[in-house]
């Protein structure tokens, strides 16, 4: 059964960019602009790895992180950021992120800590 990743941003380019890449890696992807969009794919599809912006519009990164890990403690968070916000970043780890990434990142470091979280 192919992993399930949700990505989570407000700027449609990244969206759009990171759902071609890890479709073509053979995962099931998932878009969200929103964090109510975002908690409603995770109810319906569950992914195993979500990719969460920290500065999304209504609801930021750590409030929809908290959600998430609320709704299901086992769901994986990777958080990005185009900010260098260590206070936050920090505070995304206690509650659970498993990492972070500045943007811009290098995507094939991105996947490769996709792969192995998913053990793929």
């Amino acid at each position: 059964m192919k992993k399930k990743i949700l990505i989570v941003d407000d700027q449609y380019g990244i969206r759009v960019l990171l759902n071609e890449i890890f479709q073509k890696d053979g995962y099931d992807t998932y878009q969200a602009a929103s964090g109510v969009q975002a908690l409603s794919i995770v109810e319906e599809n569950l992914p195993d790895l979500v990719i969460l912006d920290m500065k999304i519009p209504g609801m930021d990164g750590l409030e929809i992180l908290k959600r998430l890990k609320e709704y299901n403690s086992s769901i994986e968070v990777i958080m990005m950021t185009a900010y260098g916000e260590l206070d936050m970043i920090n505070e995304a780890m206690k509650l659970g992120a498993i990492t972070h990434f500045a943007k811009p990142f290098d995507i094939d470091e991105v996947r490769e800590v996709i792969k192995k979280q998913l053990n793929v």
